[in-house]
């Protein structure tokens, strides 16, 4: 009772954050999920946008499980999560997490990438075997040199997500009536502790930003096994959105002759322990 209670104070919270309105990149440019301002057209709406149709690395992709490359010198996906001070952010087109104090790390061949935002996309942007999954959940990180890495979840239907379940998120309905429409709202200490359950298997490949100004040379993970909500919570978490940004997935993109990269803890070891 309590769970759902803080789930549904978490969504009136968010209510109180969108106006209908058009997403807009820094620039002001107007872009959309749907008709002239949709996907297709992205590329024509600013000269910064053009990567979204001419790109050669754009994501989201479909992953084909038939069609991998069994890397063996992928490590498993280092990650160290804590809680820490989170803002909500009105970006139009999604709702996201902002965190502007050290939330975590997920490290890459060494090489440290900090948490700086989560967002949601419902249905799922990637797909497997052309399956699109109801919602996914994107980790952006950035390193010090400004290159970002996104951990993807994807979500099936099933037990709920406890992350929407949390005491913090449920105390903030006060504060989220008092913020004017649009205005980022405090969310205080938000946990990101039942973000480290182990990933025993994960794709990876260099894509895209999937909005624009799409741009590319982004590492993408993605977890082969999918995190589970339930459908209210997703029907929840995207109803604050305009009707128009409720779907705001972007269509599968080309290839162009890129490779999806398969860790496998167990098939690893069992091929490196091989004479």
């Amino acid at each position: 009772m309590a769970a759902s209670h803080g789930n549904a104070i978490f969504v009136l919270l968010l209510c109180t954050l969108f106006l209908p309105s058009l997403a807009c990149d820094s620039g002001g440019v107007k872009f959309g999920y749907t008709g002239s301002i949709g996907p297709d057209f992205w590329g024509n709406l600013s000269a910064d946008f053009t990567r979204c149709s001419n790109g050669k690395q754009q994501s989201p992709i479909d992953i084909d499980t038939n069609n991998l490359v069994h890397e063996l010198n992928m490590e498993p996906l280092h990650r160290n999560y804590t809680a820490a001070n989170a803002t909500l952010v009105d970006n139009i087109f999604n709702v996201a997490l902002r965190y502007e104090e050290a939330a975590g790390v997920l490290s890459i061949n060494g090489v440290k990438y900090t948490l700086k935002q989560m967002h949601w996309h419902s249905p799922s942007e990637h797909t497997i075997n052309g399956f699109r999954f109801p919602l996914e959940l994107h980790m952006v990180h950035t390193n010090e040199n400004g290159n970002i890495t996104v951990l993807a979840f994807l979500y099936r239907f099933g037990r709920p997500d406890p992350f929407f379940e949390q005491d913090k998120l449920a105390a903030l309905n006060a504060e989220g009536c008092k913020a004017e429409k649009g205005s980022p709202v405090p969310a205080g200490s938000v946990s990101l502790l039942t973000m480290r359950q182990h990933v025993h298997i994960y794709y990876r490949y260099v894509g895209s930003l999937t909005t624009p100004p799409c741009a590319e040379n982004v590492i993408w993970n993605i977890p082969a096994m999918p995190r589970e909500m339930t459908p209210q919570q997703a029907a929840d978490l995207m109803a604050p959105l305009d009707e128009g940004y409720r779907r705001n997935s972007r269509p599968t993109q080309q290839m162009n002759g890129r490779t999806v990269q398969l860790y496998h803890r167990f098939w690893g070891k069992k091929r490196r322990s091989s004479p």
